[in-house]
């Protein structure tokens, strides 16, 4: 007994069409006049719109339809398209390389933006501006090496690497003390956990002042309760 089985047979091209229409593709492409290829491609088009109604809000679907159909035959089958028939080429295209920046930087762990605020510092015309630049440029170089090397730094080490990135011209001095900045990301889920809880606790804070209104107002409506006593 011979089982069939689809790890055996032909794959896919257009796998959510199926295998049926695939087989029935295949089967048109061997009809030998074109009049019975061109009845029977009709058929098979009207199947692939049943199969897949999403098409129909696409616009010009017939085209869609007909365009599959060439692929699914591997551009074999020989039918009176409507539609021109699509290109090899044009389906199978490959996307173009990304053209990504490479940068030569100096210190992977203080970043390429380092370079450029320095670069920006050194266009600076007034020295006011540029001391102040290069100390604001000084506090985020820590705050990078803190984050990537999770070790602590000296200042010193900060404000030589600082000049020599700058090639002598950001100048800081020795005794110059550091902010250390901790820029901390909360973990994901966090501020939606955090809101969730927030709002929770103010619907129970609002509920529960609702019942103590009502209690309030039934008591008042009420009045005390008089006293029963037995002569």
């Amino acid at each position: 007994m011979d089982f069939d089985y689809n790890s055996t047979r032909p794959n896919l091209i257009l796998a959510e069409y199926g295998r049926n229409v695939q087989n029935m593709v295949d089967y048109i492409c061997t009809l030998p006049t074109k009049e019975e290829r061109n009845r029977y491609a009709q058929v098979v088009i009207d199947m692939m719109g049943v199969l897949n109604p999403h098409l129909r809000d696409v616009s010009d679907f017939k085209h869609k339809l007909w365009d599959h159909l060439h692929i699914i035959s591997d551009f074999k089958i020989d039918v009176d398209s409507p539609y021109p028939v699509p290109a090899r080429d044009a389906i199978h295209k490959k996307p173009e390389l990304l053209d990504y920046p490479q940068h030569a930087i100096r210190y992977k762990h203080y970043g390429h933006t380092v370079e450029r605020m320095i670069e920006k510092a050194l266009s600076m015309s007034a020295p006011e501006n540029r001391e102040r630049m290069a100390l604001s440029i000084a506090n985020f170089m820590k705050m990078a090496y803190m984050t990537w090397n999770k070790d602590t730094v000296q200042d010193e080490h900060i404000i030589q690497n600082l000049a020599e990135l700058s090639n002598g011209k950001l100048v800081l001095p020795a005794d110059t003390v550091l902010t250390k900045l901790d820029f901390k990301t909360p973990p994901p889920g966090s501020r939606t956990k955090s809101g969730t809880m927030a709002a929770s606790s103010n619907t129970q804070k609002n509920n529960n002042q609702k019942n103590n209104g009502k209690k309030n107002l039934v008591k008042k409506k009420n009045g005390p309760k008089k006293g029963s006593y037995r002569k």
